[in-house]
């Protein structure tokens, strides 16, 4: 399936999952040490942007090994408990619009250039998967673990 077309719905799903969720119910965590659902979404969109920018400097002929990134140090630092949950999900959706725009100006060349990032080689078509799944994966541990879409946590 194509990447891009993946990313146009699945953000919709996303919200949807998280609309009917309370400030209270976006707090909670599964267990001692996880992070809120808050926590989560922010995550989310601080890995698309990322990812875009992987994509970016690939898809753009740029050889540059990219570094790896400690989501672990990220979430803290960013204070998403702070925030509303509709300013993280607003915040996410604006992210991936951004990511889809760029995806939407590579070409042929583009999707098939290579590059390194966190030490690992990979596609701009790869990261433009990679950008759902890690979506996907989240969404799974949300429904499975927090107890979102259920009713209740």
């Amino acid at each position: 399936m194509d990447p891009v077309i993946v990313c146009a719905s699945q953000i919709e799903d996303t919200a949807a999952l998280l609309r009917g969720l309370s400030e209270t119910d976006a707090m909670h965590r599964y267990a001692r040490g996880k992070w809120s659902i808050k926590e989560v979404v922010g995550h989310l969109a601080d890995v698309e942007r990322i990812m875009a920018y992987r994509a970016l400097r690939i898809a753009r002929g740029d050889a540059t090994p990219l570094p790896g990134f400690d989501e672990n140090a990220y979430v803290p630092v960013a204070k998403f408990d702070a925030r509303s949950l509709a300013d993280l999900v607003g915040e996410l959706r604006t992210a991936r619009a951004a990511t889809l725009a760029l995806l939407r100006t590579f070409d042929a060349d583009a999707w098939r250039r290579r590059g390194t990032a966190s030490g690992k080689p990979l596609s701009v078509r790869a990261i433009a998967y990679m950008i759902p799944g890690h979506e996907r994966h989240h969404v799974e541990v949300l429904r499975t673990r927090y107890g979102v879409g259920e009713g209740t946590h």
